[in-house]
């Protein structure tokens, strides 16, 4: 049975344009007295934010130290640096600037502040942490939605391992989001970031049990205005309110709401088969989604295909036949042709990875975290048919 959850979504939300400028007295507010400003390239620096962001901080008489550096696929290395000097400095307070990567790897860095002992532990799920340095964000990317989720993902470079840990401890204490920081994002970017989001929702989407009527209206909603959006913004880059509804969305899809009252947490499958293409081959989180969804959802589909129909009527738009299967079978090419038109990859090849057959036996190994667990729910994957999925990815 569903219909029976808790719902805990503790985030301040900021939203606007030059919210930014709020960060200082949020800082404040929520007990920061010396901040680690977290981010990842140059760009954050010579579009100004960073130099917006430390002059808020410094008016509330906030020091301020700094660690960049933050890559997609964050790496451990960078949250061993940032907890050593997170520690040296006295830092109480993580300021993350910048998309999921460099939100994840502050939670990491907060985990590893709060907590003795090696972080990583807790990524391999062989210790639980009791508690993380408080975190806020200023978002610049709508993809991830660790701004207001329990999760954060770390690429360790020894084994190239890729894992999540989910604790309410990491959830930001605020997160600042003004949708004028992603104009310049550049397309494959904004686009990949809207699959993520997507994908955040399908995950919940698709279970194998029953579903909250309420819940399906909102992720079906959802999934339709992230669509839109990016259509409009494969024309113009510059539109505040499809960019606004995306930064909204990253949010929404992933805080828990589009799953609640359902009969499980959602399937899950294709975000940790993505994980080990992560891990592997360091490709963009979204278009890794992409690219793997396709043969995860024609593997699975018949298990649930009045569930698939149902999403390509909802949501594709796709007329309602009385045949499941062939709705089904139709909705899922549906969403690929969706990724074709916002130039995202729906195979390997054009993902531009081309795994051989003992690195897909690697990544099946892995994904099974080398052989203690199965994945998904709408159907149960084990080492034989996560195989098979990655091979169909791999030959199409």
């Amino acid at each position: 049975m569903g219909s029976s959850f808790t719902y805990y979504a503790p985030t301040e939300v900021v939203f606007g344009q030059d919210t930014e400028t709020k960060a200082g007295a949020l800082v404040k507010k929520w007990g920061g007295t010396k901040v680690l400003l977290h981010y990842g390239g140059e760009s954050a620096r010579r579009s100004g934010l960073l130099t917006r962001i430390k002059a808020s901080l410094e008016a509330e008489g906030i020091a301020v130290v700094e660690l960049g550096g933050v890559v997609p696929n964050p790496r451990l290395s960078l949250v061993h640096t940032g907890i050593a000097l997170a520690r040296r400095e006295g830092v109480d307070f993580l300021l993350a600037v910048g998309g999921g990567s460099v939100i994840d790897s502050a939670k990491a860095i907060g985990y590893g502040i709060y907590n003795e002992g090696e972080v990583w532990d807790f990524y391999e799920q062989k210790r639980k942490p009791q508690g993380c340095t408080p975190v806020g964000a200023v978002l610049t990317i709508a993809a991830a939605g660790s701004e207001m989720s329990s999760s954060s993902v770390i690429t360790n470079e020894d084994g190239n391992l890729k894992r999540g840990l989910n604790t309410d401890y990491s959830r930001c204490k605020f997160a600042v989001m003004n949708p004028t920081l992603t104009y310049t994002l550049p397309p494959y970017q904004t686009m990949s970031g809207a699959v993520d989001i997507m994908m955040h929702t399908i995950e919940r989407y698709f279970v194998a049990g029953s579903s909250m009527a309420l819940t399906d209206e909102m992720a079906e909603a959802l999934l339709r205005v992230v669509m839109a959006s990016a259509r409009t913004l494969k024309s113009k880059s510059d539109d505040y309110e499809a960019r606004a509804n995306l930064m909204w969305a990253s949010s929404l899809s992933h805080n828990g709401l589009t799953g609640c009252g359902h009969a499980s947490r959602g399937d899950w499958a294709p975000h940790q088969l993505e994980h080990e293409m992560g891990g592997m081959f360091d490709v963009a989180h979204g278009a890794g989604l992409a690219a793997i969804w396709g043969s995860w959802a024609r593997f699975v589909y018949k298990e649930r295909a009045d569930r698939f129909a149902r999403f390509g009527h909802r949501v594709l738009g796709l007329p309602v036949t009385g045949d499941d299967l062939a709705d089904a079978e139709r909705a899922i090419e549906s969403l690929l042709d969706f990724f074709r038109e916002i130039d995202m990859p729906t195979t390997f090849a054009e993902l531009g990875i081309h795994p051989t057959a003992e690195e897909i036996s690697e990544m099946t190994v892995k994904a099974t975290y080398f052989g203690k667990r199965t994945l998904g729910d709408v159907m149960v994957l084990g080492s034989e048919e996560i195989k098979a999925i990655f091979t169909d990815a791999a030959q199409r």
